[in-house]
């Protein structure tokens, strides 16, 4: 569903620990990072649709997470040419998202990349908040920046422990050959 623009609509996931980490999932078969995210579906509000990607992306559901709050307006950003399928050029420009800042309030062995499928990603990790931009595709950065700055007042300030990000597989990733 492309509005008359040319925007999908769709939702971003900024999910965070008790130490204001969040979760950085490495997509299938790339080298490439980012927060979960996904398309709105016809007749689906953004939360619904927010819940339904936690739960196909990272096996989460509405019990392992608590809403901290979300952006007021849709952010945008364009798709360069080159990224387009052929059969959505010309009508479609890029993405417009709400973003939704999400506390686990479950544990970490209740993320599941394997939920779903057709799995988004095949490793994870905690990052500190302010991620590097450089890490983020250049197209989606000013999205990423802008809702990270809109959110961050929402999160309670923790001081003190920092752990350096580490890798994860999943728990019940499948034997690679």
């Amino acid at each position: 569903m492309i509005d008359r623009d040319g925007y999908r609509p769709n939702v971003g996931i900024i999910l965070c620990n008790w130490k204001n980490e969040v979760f950085w999932g490495k997509r299938v078969r790339e080298h490439s990072w980012q927060f979960p995210q996904g398309g709105i579906k016809p007749g689906e509000s953004p939360e619904t649709a927010m819940y339904r990607e936690l739960e196909e992306e990272i096996g989460l559901h509405p019990r392992h997470v608590r809403i901290l709050g979300r952006t007021r307006e849709w952010l945008r950003y364009e798709v360069p040419e080159h990224w387009l399928r052929r059969d959505w050029r010309g009508n479609y420009r890029g993405q417009k998202q709400i973003w939704f800042l999400l506390r686990l309030v479950g544990r970490d062995c209740d993320v599941r990349l394997r939920a779903s499928t057709k799995p988004e990603f095949d490793a994870w990790r905690w990052h500190d908040y302010w991620i590097p931009m450089e890490t983020v595709i250049e197209f989606k950065r000013g999205v990423y920046r802008r809702a990270l700055e809109e959110l961050a007042p929402l999160l309670r300030r923790r001081h003190g422990q920092r752990r350096p990000a580490r890798a994860r597989e999943p728990a019940d990733a499948v034997e690679r050959g």
